[in-house]
């Protein structure tokens, strides 16, 4: 009886130390150490976020979440919008407007609509190890969304990069399920370059706002220069290893499923979360906004911290009152536009000399080489080196080939033959797409 009470006791006293630590967690303890960012690298993210709170507009005359900056997206500006009725399903609503101001053309995808289905198979379209790519692995149902809107929107965005000039940037931005749609769409968009008159990739920029993990470890640090992730404090989504699925399928059980998925995550070495290729993260550089700290009641003056993160990428869920609020893009908005007015307060009170701000330039792109370089000492099983025959250049270029002329090779990408050449239908069940197992697919 003795020995039973006291391993009782040690039980219990594990457990009470688990939710202890679990309770205590902030989501402010995800980027303690990391650095603040500038104002020169975050001040395109607020104007960025109105944009694609403008895909939530049902008219953009008459806006019903009216901020206090105005939004770059007018009338006189658009250039395209596209419904759900247009989409018939395969990706989700986005518009194309032309900033005159900032000289970019900018592609803007909303997130998931609560009572769509269509929205609820691309997210929960995924299993790991599903879909692999670019020697690694992404979201399967985004993916096929990606490609979707790359082959009906690659011939207006060519054509409007070559009306306005050699100045413009083309930028892909989306608010949760469309931030995934974005990030996929930019990786395949800079592996084609040619296919956009040679547009160089400092010209292409992707703003993932309250992403899903859409994006194995390597692909997530490789793109890290064109791809930004936009956290805001507690936020669930990006935080979210465990498959979809399975998520939305336990809602009637959601808090045994949340209280098993933070007891296995606590007892799962980083060592064994980082060797497994098929663990999905949030895309690229993060931005984690952070306006509460633990302790402390309420929310303070934001602050943005900024990192091309390899271990500890918002590993744990934040049990919090905010965890699913923090992901509201009208919320996101206004604690980035409250953080870059801090910036430009703090920066006319201390002006930084020029030679230090390039400096500061240079050092990101010392830290995007230092994450790849550790992230290939991890040794990833599974995952071979990118190669000219297995990069997706090379598996478009051979998809395509056999279907553009000699006068249209680089006027019309055909980027459905992607999708056909990674995906083959199984006639046995209706509308079932499965992955081709030809080695050679793995791209």
């Amino acid at each position: 009886m003795a020995t039973g009470g006291i391993v009782e006791g040690i039980f219990w006293l594990g457990c009470t130390h688990w939710a202890y630590k679990r309770c205590t967690l902030s989501g402010d303890s995800d980027s303690h150490s990391w650095s603040l960012t500038s104002i020169s690298t975050f001040s395109p993210i607020p104007r960025i976020t109105r944009a694609i709170l403008s895909v939530y507009e049902p008219d953009l005359s008459n806006p019903q979440w009216p901020s206090s900056v105005p939004s770059p997206v007018s009338i006189s500006s658009l250039s395209k919008r596209i419904s759900y009725s247009q989409t018939h399903g395969h990706c989700p609503p986005y518009l194309i407007y032309i900033d005159t101001t900032n000289r970019e053309i900018v592609v803007a995808i909303r997130g998931l609509h609560l009572l769509s289905n269509s929205d609820y198979s691309l997210l929960l379209d995924d299993r790991p190890g599903l879909q692999p790519l670019d020697s690694g692995y992404v979201h399967h149902g985004l993916f096929k969304a990606a490609v979707w809107l790359l082959s009906h929107e690659a011939p207006v965005l060519r054509r409007l990069l070559r009306e306005h000039g050699p100045d413009f940037k083309l930028v892909l931005a989306g608010h949760s399920l469309g931030a995934g749609v974005a990030s996929l769409a930019t990786l395949l968009l800079v592996n084609h370059l040619d296919r956009f008159d040679g547009l160089p990739r400092s010209r292409v920029r992707c703003y993932a706002v309250a992403p899903p993990r859409c994006m194995s470890l390597n692909l997530a640090v490789k793109y890290a220069d064109v791809i930004n992730s936009v956290i805001l404090q507690d936020d669930f989504l990006p935080r979210t290893s465990t498959p979809l699925q399975y998520m939305f399928g336990s809602i009637f059980c959601l808090p045994c499923l949340l209280c098993f998925v933070c007891m296995r995550d606590t007892f799962t070495s980083e060592e064994k979360k980082l060797k497994d290729p098929r663990r999905l993260y949030a895309p690229g550089r993060i931005f984690h906004i952070v306006d509460r700290k633990f302790c402390r009641c309420g929310r303070y003056p934001p602050e943005v911290r900024t990192a091309i993160q390899v271990e500890g990428r918002f590993e744990h869920i934040v049990l919090s009152c905010s965890t699913t609020s923090d992901h509201q893009i009208i919320l996101i908005e206004r604690e980035a536009q409250k953080a870059l007015d801090r910036m430009k307060e703090n920066e006319e009170a201390n002006l930084a000399p020029m030679q230090q701000r390039m400096n500061r330039n240079q050092s990101f792109e010392e830290e995007h080489k230092h994450a790849m370089e550790k992230t290939m000492n991890l040794n990833e099983p599974h995952v071979e080196p990118l190669t000219e025959e297995n990069s997706t250049s090379a598996m478009v270029n051979n998809a395509v080939s056999s279907h553009c002329n000699s006068n249209s090779t680089q006027e019309e990408t055909d980027w459905e033959k992607l999708y056909e050449k990674l995906f083959e239908c199984d006639d046995g069940l209706e509308n079932n797409i499965v992955v081709k197992e030809n080695e050679n697919n793995i791209v």
